[in-house]
């Protein structure tokens, strides 16, 4: 569809949106002010006359090389009047040039798919290089104002502690578990169904079932090549088991701190429990369950291996996209030896806080906020993800969205990213937006994926809690004792699974940890928290 700038053009797309658009003349964009001209207030487009803003976007391997050249935003610009440069740095090297860029004072109009941690945007709001977007969203975000307004707990952990917000984020539709889960446990089905075996319900039946996987010659090629349980690194079992054991009460962003059952805060890998989901862990690596290269693996050793159709279990995001392996059912929650059946391996829906942020350097402020705030509305979320129809998407007799088969099956042999990526530019993840079923259409939204999501949804914790904020004092606090107890977490998790820390140094685990002044460190966590429940 080809968009104009004439009002009579803005009037037909405005309405199309529920919205009039406000044309009006007079006044420059560079005054803020919107009510004089360039810039409407409401509608398409967004200012009369074509600006531009330089933004820098973080290059993931799985996005387009060159957003310029990206459909998404050549459309977009036809639709805004905003002209957007942008220069993409590599993922890898984000952080440091970014960095860079806000000590020496040259930096763009916008960061996008910036990934800005907590810590640096109550800094650099605080100094005002980040604009703060508080009165900005009152008034020219209504789509990312009802999402704040109809999700507290995205407001709350998006609020710094000095009251204000910095940022737009990538937020998970809490409706849509299967993508708030992220990593799953799979199960190769063909081999229960051949040993005669029922999908595991408890933690001692899903070790019996590992073992008839090891003894039992399951892919019938009688070699001993099975490797009963995989992951890329122990922290991904750690996740999912750690629910059996009803630790994770408050979900995955908290690794290491959630809420006992008296509602008092909880170091987890203090407490008894864990120890007990550590040695069970631990037996499964003795008895040869879990790959020995459970701690060194990297990821393309994973899938390679995985390809090959070797792993009776596994915890990764999907079999069928990341090892093109069909035949794995998603497994639940297990019920651990108490009884007790969490499912603790599950995010926040304020997935990524610091996605988006506007600089001092910006003269637009509210244009941009407006260009920010369609992509989190209903037609700008599905051109963000779905791109354009005819082109990149077609609509089913049923109604749903699918992708052309240019996307799906391309002639040119390219990947399902490669071909998407001429469109749009979500692979790669890491952007400002809302993550729907109904527009996402990655390995989350895979009927297998969803199916399993139903098996755990009842067992989800009910209250998942975002990252919290910490002062600047805090925040300078929190960085040296973070580091130190959550690498000797790391450090101690691995030895004792491993076998090369007996159980018996439990104890003295547990001092060390108070010598890492773990009191002060929960303290700490205690402050935020209070501020976070307010």
């Amino acid at each position: 569809m080809k968009w104009k700038s004439s009002c009579a053009a803005t009037l037909s797309l405005a309405l199309s949106l529920g919205s009039l658009a406000a044309c009006s003349g007079g006044g420059s964009p560079e005054d803020g002010n919107p009510g004089k001209t360039g810039f409407n207030a409401s509608g398409m487009p967004i200012v009369p006359e074509t600006i531009s803003l330089k933004m820098i976007a973080g290059k993931a391997p799985t996005t387009a090389p060159d957003w310029n050249a990206t459909m998404l935003w050549q459309e977009y610009e036809k639709m805004t009047n905003i002209h957007v440069d942008w220069e993409m740095v590599p993922t890898d090297n984000l952080a440091e040039k970014r960095n860079i860029m806000l000590a020496g004072g040259d930096y763009p109009d916008a960061f996008f798919t910036a990934g800005i941690p907590l810590p640096d945007l109550l800094k650099y709001g605080s100094q005002g290089v980040f604009v703060k977007l508080n009165d900005l969203i009152d008034k020219y975000a209504p789509n990312f104002k009802k999402l704040l307004d109809q999700y507290p707990e995205v407001r709350k952990g998006l609020t710094m502690p000095d009251g204000n917000i910095y940022s737009f984020p990538t937020v998970y539709d809490p409706k849509f578990t299967s993508v708030l889960a992220g990593g799953k446990l799979w199960i190769k089905k063909e081999w229960l169904d051949k040993l005669g075996l029922q999908e595991p319900q408890t933690t001692e039946q899903f070790y019996e079932m590992l073992k008839a996987f090891k003894e039992k010659d399951p892919n019938g090629n009688g070699q001993p090549d099975e490797i009963p349980l995989q992951s890329v690194g122990l922290p991904n079992l750690i996740l999912y088991f750690k629910g059996a054991w009803g630790l994770g009460t408050r979900g995955s962003r908290h690794a290491n701190v959630d809420v006992d059952a008296e509602g008092k805060l909880r170091f987890i890998p203090a407490d008894p429990q864990y120890k007990e989901m550590l040695q069970y862990l631990h037996k499964l690596y003795a008895e040869k369950l879990i790959s020995e290269d459970l701690f060194t693996i990297q990821a393309n050793q994973y899938y390679a291996t995985g390809a090959k159709g070797l792993y009776g279990a596994t915890f990764t995001t999907s079999p069928y996209t990341l090892m093109n392996q069909t035949g794995y059912i998603g497994a639940g929650a297990l019920k651990g030896p108490r009884g007790e059946q969490l499912y603790s391996a599950i995010g926040s829906p304020l997935a990524v806080p610091g996605a988006f942020v506007i600089t001092d350097k910006n003269k637009h402020p509210e244009a941009t906020v407006r260009w920010m705030d369609y992509l989190y509305g209903e037609e700008g979320s599905k051109m963000f993800f779905m791109g354009f129809e005819g082109k990149s998407y077609e609509t089913a007799p049923s109604g749903e969205l699918q992708y052309t088969k240019e996307i799906t099956a391309n002639p040119n042999g390219l990947t399902f990213e490669q071909a998407l990526v001429k469109y749009v530019v979500w692979p790669g993840g890491g952007y400002p937006n809302m993550v729907q079923q109904k527009f996402f259409k990655g390995a989350e939204s895979l009927p297998e994926s969803v199916q399993t999501a139903e098996k755990f949804a009842k067992h989800i914790p009910k209250e998942l809690w975002p990252a919290f904020s910490y002062t600047a004092e805090e925040n300078q606090r929190m960085a040296a004792l973070n580091a130190d107890i959550t690498t000797y977490v790391t450090e101690m998790n691995a030895k004792f699974v491993s076998g090369k820390a007996s159980f018996t140094e439990w104890d003295g685990y547990l001092d060390t940890l108070k010598k890492m002044k773990l009191d002060e460190y929960m303290a700490i966590y205690q402050a935020a928290y209070d501020r976070y429940k307010k």
